[in-house]
């Protein structure tokens, strides 16, 4: 009964938001190997505009899992929009060589709930009924052997 109910934690998908997309502005801006703010979290199908701006040299930012990509010079800001379709949490890159640390300039695009954290927490309580649900049978199994 566990080990069924823990496969459906893992499994079963979420219900979907029911909230209405908006347009969203995001203004990120990347300097010294890093991108200010470095996380962000937007809701399924909103329509974000994402503004980047270079503080000291060219940077770009590259969103893992979409089509997107944009490349600023120092001082400049540039735009360009995209329809959040896809849920999970992804990663946004600088994809301009900008110095040493540029392999760890690098931000966080959740969209959506977290739905790894409700999975685990769920499975958490899962175990900790199971581990109480077992102790209380030891007892009842050791009496009827004696």
């Amino acid at each position: 009964m566990f080990v069924l109910s823990g496969l459906l934690i893992l499994i079963a998908p979420f219900p979907q938001s029911s909230k209405t997309p908006q347009k969203r502005l995001i203004r990120i801006e990347a300097s010294s190997f890093q991108f200010t703010p470095g996380q962000i979290h937007i809701n399924p199908n909103d329509e974000v505009t994402v503004e980047l701006v270079s503080m000291d040299v060219v940077h770009g930012l590259s969103l893992d899992g979409y089509d997107f990509e944009l490349k600023a010079d120092p001082g400049q800001t540039v735009s360009a929009t995209f329809v959040a379709e896809k849920t999970g949490v992804f990663r946004f890159r600088c994809s301009v060589a900008c110095g040493n640390l540029h392999p760890f300039m690098i931000g966080k695009l959740q969209i959506g709930p977290n739905q790894l954290l409700i999975r685990g927490v769920a499975l958490l309580i899962l175990s900790i009924v199971a581990v109480f649900y077992s102790v209380r049978q030891i007892p009842q199994f050791q009496t009827r052997l004696a």
